[in-house]
């Protein structure tokens, strides 16, 4: 069983990371609306739901996409944190 101290620091590291995450979609989308999740789901550890405006092109819709999940791979080689990552069609 995880000590109260370990516990705390894993969700510290999780939050560390989600922020990350969200700092970099509103760095490469700023007028994207951005969701962050911490309820765990199967093996998922945080969730990020990226809302971008309705002018993004494809192209960029799919950069932004690309950019955050080499994050979110790079995220889970570091510490083991399955962070899931999706980017919303501005259409919809």
């Amino acid at each position: 069983m995880k000590s109260e101290a370990r516990i705390e620091k894993d969700r510290d590291l999780l939050d560390q990371k989600l922020t990350e995450l969200a700092l970099l979609a509103k760095r490469l989308c700023p007028n994207a609306r951005v969701e962050v999740n911490t309820v765990r789901y199967e093996d998922e550890d945080g969730r990020l739901k990226v809302f971008p405006p309705s002018g993004l092109s494809e192209a960029e819709e799919e950069a932004l996409e690309e950019a955050l999940t080499e994050k979110c791979i790079a995220t889970l080689e570091e510490t083991g944190l399955f962070i899931l990552c999706a980017v919303f069609d501005p259409a919809i």
